[in-house]
């Protein structure tokens, strides 16, 4: 899967998150949303995991440590395609 592609499920991924979010904080013993937030957010959360491990940090809060705060050293999310 390309690096636009892992993108664009996390941001779907995101989408589904905050939707069901807002189902639940109505609906807080919807035991079948509850399973699909579940499993959505382990979706995303492997889909991050594996964007910026093979991309680098999508924010600066993905930031690792080191003596520089160099997180935007790399192109940016959005430009890696074109490189």
């Amino acid at each position: 899967m390309s690096g636009n592609n892992i993108l664009r499920a996390i941001q779907m991924y995101d989408f589904y998150l905050y939707e069901l979010d807002l189902y639940l904080d109505t609906h807080p013993t919807d035991t079948n949303a509850l399973a699909l937030f579940q499993k959505y957010n382990e979706a995303r959360r492997s889909a991050y995991e594996t964007y910026t491990e093979k991309y680098g940090p999508i924010t600066a809060k993905d930031f690792n440590g080191g003596n520089c705060f160099n997180w935007v050293d790399d192109p940016w999310p959005w430009e890696r395609s074109a490189n």
